[in-house]
């Protein structure tokens, strides 16, 4: 069994993928070219925003994200505690101070009172200054961003959603990316929409940040590429992943999404009542990057994860460790986040992929009930 099942997902799609592919090789365009400005214009449109500029990963993406607004020294950046690292990361190496708050048990996202909690502290101590919120879409999740929305508008914050692992993900109909004044995803291979390699989007509807953004794509360029007018750097998203994210994209939208809230829907049937379940809230659709149950304890958590993997059943632990205890933020700025330090003792990821079927599901279930 496969915890994301790449594989079968290349079988179904093999032909549309190769042909994309073929046409990439037989133009010689291996950077830049017709793939990728089609590709971020079917992006655009699927998100719903004016402007999605491709670069190298999602990481970059993020970064693009500060940099536009001029991110650096002196500055708070809010940023959930339960996440990956990446998240963090961009804030910090902008000379920022990454504040980490908690999360919410049942969503595992940004909880909004800790966030304002945070906010307010920052002020209260009058050491940094609040800028913006990378408020984290998790396992296909989007934030509460009403909520969210509501504080970075009282407050006078940007807000940069992190869709790495939530592109597809909606609320009330609005898709995941759309939500911050910029959005960023990944396509790493194992995200909802992956290519087959590294790449990042960065999603925005301001003209003048899309042109910035542009320009710090290309090491700061102006005019052309040898008239540098910034600090940028050079991330690009190339021609062949693009044609492969083009096919992906297809297949995403017509059917992978609502093929994997059913298997979602199965995996919630039948573990109902048995483990902590992630909680989707009205009105909200997730794109399952991880199907994510709560265990009772870190002994238990960990018993299971052995006993699965002992029968050749793949899972995973999203995150071990919070933000905060990371080495590289050490001493770090934040709130005590009682929340992410239980998730990091009990979470479990579970396979999941559009192409899961019935039976390994209930195959992995019966496995778990075994255990607890």
């Amino acid at each position: 069994m496969e915890f994301r099942d790449l594989k079968k997902q290349y079988r179904i799609l093999k032909d549309d993928i190769d042909k994309e592919i073929a046409e990439v090789l037989a133009s010689g365009r291996f950077i830049g070219g017709s793939k990728v400005s089609e590709l971020e214009q079917e992006l655009a449109d699927y998100v719903g925003v004016k402007h999605c500029i491709s670069c190298g990963n999602g990481t970059d993406a993020l970064q693009l994200g500060l940099m536009a607004w001029g991110i650096g020294e002196g500055d708070a950046v809010f940023v959930p505690d339960f996440t990956f690292f990446s998240s963090g990361e961009i804030v910090a190496a902008l000379g920022a101070a990454p504040f980490f708050v908690d999360v919410e048990e049942e969503t595992y996202n940004m909880d909004p009172k800790s966030l304002e909690e945070g906010i307010e502290k920052v002020l209260a101590e009058g050491k940094l200054t609040p800028k913006a919120i990378v408020s984290v879409d998790l396992f296909g999740l989007p934030a509460r961003f009403p909520e969210i929305r509501a504080i970075a508008d009282r407050y006078g914050l940007k807000i940069l959603e992190d869709g790495a692992q939530g592109f597809g993900g909606e609320i009330d109909g609005k898709r995941a990316c759309s939500f911050g004044d910029i959005g960023a995803t990944s396509f790493f291979p194992a995200k909802p929409l992956g290519c087959y390699g590294d790449g990042g989007a960065v999603f925005t509807d301001d003209d003048r940040m899309a042109d910035l953004i542009r320009s710090f794509c290309v090491h700061g360029k102006g005019s052309m590429k040898y008239d540098n007018v910034r600090i940028g750097m050079n991330s690009r998203l190339d021609s062949i992943q693009a044609g492969i994210l083009k096919a992906k994209l297809r297949a995403f939208e017509a059917e992978e999404v609502d093929l994997v809230n059913k298997a979602a829907d199965v995996y919630t049937e039948l573990l109902e009542g048995k483990v902590g379940l992630p909680v989707i809230p009205e009105g909200y659709r997730s794109s399952w990057a991880q199907y994510t149950i709560r265990l009772e304890s870190r002994e238990k958590r960990d018993a299971v994860q052995v006993a699965l993997k002992e029968v050749g059943i793949p899972t995973m632990i999203y995150y071990p460790k919070p933000m905060h205890e990371q080495k590289a933020f050490v001493p770090a700025e934040g709130l005590a986040c009682p929340v992410t330090a239980k998730l990091c003792d009990t979470v479990l990821s579970l396979p999941m992929h559009p192409y899961i079927e019935r039976e390994e599901i209930e195959e992995v279930v019966r496995n778990i009930l075994k255990h607890i």
